[in-house]
C-alpha cells in the first residue's frame, strides 16, 4: 500500500468520550466515532500493561468489523498509593475513590492503541501524568461525588468547574484521557510518513 493511499483511510475512534473527541478534533483529524461496548476487565495488575491491554481490546474490537481504516482505541486509570482506580460505579462509590485521593499524589496511565484494519497490524503506547489532588472536607467530597461517575478517578481536570486537582506533572492530555505526543507517533507509524499533526500542548491552571 502506497503512502499516498494510505492516508486516505478512514479514522475511526473507538470511544465515545467527549473530552477524547475533543482532543482527537485539536488534531485537525477527520474521524468517525464508533465505541467497541466492551467489557473493561484485564489480567494485568500492572496499570501501564492494564491500559495498553485495553486500549488494544477496544482497538481491535471495532476494528474486526471494519474492512479499511485506522481504529484508535485508549484507556484510562488512575493509581493511587498503590490501587488502581477506574471509574466509579455510582456516587457512593465516587465519594469512596475521592477519599482516596484526597489531598495526595496520584499517577494517570493512558494507553493509547493504533490498529490498522485491512490486515488487523496493530501499535501502542502508553503515558503517565502525576496529578496532585487538594484536600477536601467530608462534606464537600460528597458532594463532588455527585457527578463525573464516566471519568476515572472520579473528577475532570479539565472542568473549570472542579476545583480538585491542584497540580499536574506531565501531559495534562494524557490525563484528560488522549495523550496526542504519542498517538502521533503511532498514526505516523500506521500511516508510513512522519506528518506532524498541529496542534498546541495544553496548559492546567489551578482553580
Amino acid at each position: 500500500m502506497s503512502p499516498r493511499a494510505d492516508t486516505l483511510l478512514p479514522i475511526v475512534l473507538a470511544s465515545a468520550s467527549p473530552q477524547r473527541k475533543k482532543l482527537l478534533k485539536s488534531m485537525r483529524i477527520n474521524f468517525i466515532v464508533r465505541p467497541s461496548h466492551i467489557a473493561e476487565r484485564s489480567g494485568h495488575g500492572a496499570p501501564r500493561l492494564k491500559v495498553q491491554e485495553l486500549a488494544m481490546r477496544k482497538a481491535r474490537a471495532v476494528a474486526r468489523r471494519m474492512k479499511t481504516g485506522v481504529v484508535i482505541g485508549a484507556d484510562t486509570l488512575v493509581v493511587c498509593r498503590k490501587k488502581i482506580l477506574g471509574k466509579p460505579k455510582n456516587a457512593k462509590d465516587a465519594e469512596r475513590i475521592l477519599r482516596r485521593l484526597n489531598g495526595t499524589w496520584q499517577r494517570v496511565y493512558t494507553g493509547v492503541a493504533v490498529v490498522r484494519a485491512e490486515d488487523q497490524k496493530s501499535w501502542i503506547g502508553a503515558e503517565m501524568s502525576r496529578v496532585k489532588a487538594r484536600k477536601f472536607a467530608p462534606e464537600d467530597l460528597r458532594k463532588m461525588a455527585l457527578k463525573n461517575h464516566d471519568k476515572s478517578g472520579a473528577y475532570s481536570v479539565q472542568d473549570a468547574g472542579d476545583p480538585f486537582i491542584e497540580k499536574v506533572e506531565g501531559a495534562l492530555d494524557n490525563v484528560i484521557g488522549l495523550p496526542r505526543t504519542t498517538l502521533q507517533k503511532l498514526l505516523q507509524q500506521a500511516f508510513h510518513h512522519k506528518r506532524k499533526f498541529a496542534f498546541l500542548p495544553l496548559k492546567f491552571r489551578a482553580r
